[in-house]
This record gives structure tokens, sequence and C-alpha cells, in this order.
């Protein structure tokens, strides 16, 4: 048994703090958590002073295999199986060490980080636990064509999805429109028709599994809410002049249960946002309010590895912009825990401090609910009943 203390804990559902907590963790569970509890006589204790306890961080969407480089593509297309494989893992480390514990790795090459869930499910201190979608499907030459899940017609989008399933991913994602990190393709377009995403989502869920679409823009968000996905990434309802957050859409998002993995954040010093980006800012708050309002679902993601300032490990920096984005800093917790957990399907076992989740706990070197900023000072993080930082 390990006895973990700290002067406070967010449980990741709030709306306040646990003082002095003790959280008991057995065989990489959480056996109990008690306010102000004493270790049993015997119990190994870890004692972090007066950090907050906080749920591991959840990435709704990342991506290991992508390294944030100026040349992320020609670095990917041009690295070996065994060279990839090794960005892969070190990518995994930095996020643990930046507190994520769980990731959702929406898009690689060749299934390789489905070898990387087998070692992290063996040794929890080799990165965080995760959730492999596999390649994307896209069109011919479509977003992200260059990670090999290219696949048209409905036969052959059914094929793709079975592949998944029968390789063992635990998401399906779709390009649903295209995206500016491919050089010709177009974010505001949809890449399929309507009848090969309603069969993309009816082979998945046959399969179990769920469906999550990239769309950045209106356009594909109507598409794919309409077609039964589960889940937009992004979702910032985009048009090529501005921001339409559309109200039936947003209706239909609430009717139907489908969640939004919002991407956040980045480092800073990096360069402005560019001007067409910069004149949305506004209308992104406003229309990101209308969603929390509105009572749709929305965890946080970072998108990670697909630009120098979205680095591997600068999830907390998402965390921050949330607030940034007028969330409060509980709602901002919430959407990087435990509503993070929900969308990525394992909210019954992860995202929260509470008896019977897994033992994934970070501590930070403040009160995130009075300056969310700490988020960024992980002192510690436990995985699966281990201490791996």
């Amino acid at each position: 048994m390990l006895a973990v203390r700290a002067r406070a804990l967010f449980d990741g559902v709030g709306p306040g703090l646990v003082e002095r907590p003790t959280v008991l963790i057995e065989n990489g569970r959480i056996a109990a958590v008690s306010p102000g509890g004493v270790p049993l006589i015997g119990t190994e204790v870890l004692d972090l002073g007066t950090a907050t306890l906080l749920p591991g961080f959840i990435d709704t969407h990342t991506h290991l295999a992508f390294d944030a480089s100026d040349d992320v593509i020609g670095r990917l297309t041009e690295a070996d199986e065994a060279t990839l494989l090794e960005r892969i893992r070190a990518a995994a480390r930095a996020s643990l060490a930046a507190g994520v514990t769980t990731v959702r790795d929406l898009g690689d090459r060749g299934y390789l980080t489905l070898r990387l869930r087998a070692e992290t499910a063996q040794d929890p201190a080799a990165g965080p636990h995760i959730i492999a979608s596999g390649p994307p499907l896209t069109t011919s030459r479509g977003h992200c064509w260059f990670l090999g899940g290219q696949a048209e017609g409905v036969a052959g989008v059914r094929a793709a999805v079975r592949e998944r399933a029968e390789r063992g991913a635990d998401v399906v994602k779709v390009m649903v429109t295209g995206g500016d990190l491919t050089p010709g393709s177009d974010p505001y377009s949809v890449q399929y028709d309507r009848d090969e995403l309603r069969a993309i989502v009816d082979e998945a869920h046959r399969h179990g599994l769920p469906v999550t679409a990239h769309a950045h823009a209106v356009t594909g968000i109507r598409e794919a809410v309409t077609t039964g996905f589960d889940t937009i990434e992004h979702c910032f309802f985009l048009t090529e002049s501005g921001v339409d957050f559309d109200r039936r859409v947003i209706e239909e998002m609430v009717r139907r249960g489908v969640t939004a993995s919002l991407t956040l954040g980045a480092l800073p010093g990096g360069p402005p946002p560019p001007p067409h980006i910069a004149r949305r800012i506004p209308a992104l708050i406003a229309g990101l309010a209308t969603l929390r309002e509105a009572g749709v679902t929305m965890a946080l993601g970072s998108d990670s590895g697909i630009f120098p300032i979205k680095a591997h490990g600068s999830y907390p920096y998402g965390i921050t912009a949330m607030a940034d984005f007028g969330f409060t800093p509980a709602q901002a917790l919430r959407a990087a825990t435990s509503t993070a957990a929900m969308v990525c399907g394992v909210g019954g076992r992860k995202g929260r401090i509470a008896a019977g989740y897994d033992a994934d706990l970070i501590a930070v070197g403040g009160d995130p609910l009075a300056d969310v900023g700490v988020v960024r000072e992980v002192v510690a993080v436990v995985r699966g009943g281990r201490r791996v930082v």
C-alpha cells in the first residue's frame, strides 16, 4: 500500500478542494480517500507537502508520431519504423512528465502507438495509458494522407474500419474535412460524402468502437453530427471568412450527445497568430460560451506534435488557455480530467481521485482554483500506483 498526502486535493469533479487529504493506493487502484486521514501503520507514505493533488491529466487529442518540428511531414515520412517508434516513446515520456497520464492518440503511422500502448501497460514509467486510433481515415491525397489511412467509397471505408477493429484500435478517427497541415488540402471542405460517413459510423459502432471527426469548419461539424459521429475534434465552427456557431447544429449536438474535443493552448514565445486567426478570437470566445451554455460536453486535447509551439508536454498550457477563453478554473480542470475521461470512454476508471479508480494522480505547486497557472508546475506524477516523476 501507498498513502499519498498533500495540502489539498481536487477530485476531478469539484467544485472545491479537499483539505489535507490522504489517498490510499493498493494494487494500482485508489482504495480510499480520506480528508485528514492517517495512514495505516506500515504503509509507505508519499507526503507532497504544500502541493495540490489532481487526477492525472487526460489529453483527448495528440499525435505522438509528430515531432513538433518545423518539418513535421518530412521528418515523419523519411523516418524508418525504428526511428519513428523511438520518437513516439520520447513524446510519450514528455507528456507523462507534464502530468498527462492518459492520451488519446488520433493519428499515427503503421499502428505504432498500439505497440507503445502494450509497453506502457506493462511499465507505467514508460508513458501514459494510451488510447489509439492508428492511421486516420482520409481520402486519396486528403488531409494527413501520408499516415497511410486513405480509403474511399462505402465498401472501402467499411473495410478500413474493419482493419482497425481487427488490429485492436480503440477509436476510429476520420478526417471529415481537409486541414492546414497538408499541402493542397482544404480545411473548409468536406472530404467524404454522406453515405461514406454513415457507413464509417455504422461499421465502427458495429464493432463497438467510437468514431471521432476532425472538423474545424462548420461544414464538417454539421456533416459529422448529422451522420452520427460521437465526438468532434477541434469543433471551432470556422468558415472561410470567420466563425459561425450554428445554433441548430449545437442543439443537435446536445440532443444526440455529441461531444467536443477542443484543441487549445500552445507554448509561449511563439510567433503571434496570423491575422486571419487573430481576428476570429473574440468570436471563438463567444462561440465557446454558446456551446457551454447550451450544454455541449467539452473536453481538452492538445493536438501536440503538429507545430513547435505544440510540443509534447505542452498540455497544461491548454488548461490555462481554457481559462483565457472564459472557462472557470474548475471547468478547465474538469475538461482535462473527469470530462476528458468520459469523452475517451474511460470515465469509469480514470479522471477522478475516488475509491475504485486507477491510481493516476499528479501534484501541482499551488491552488489551481485560485491560480490555474500552477498546473504548469507539476511536482509529482503517480501512474498506476507508482510514482514516475
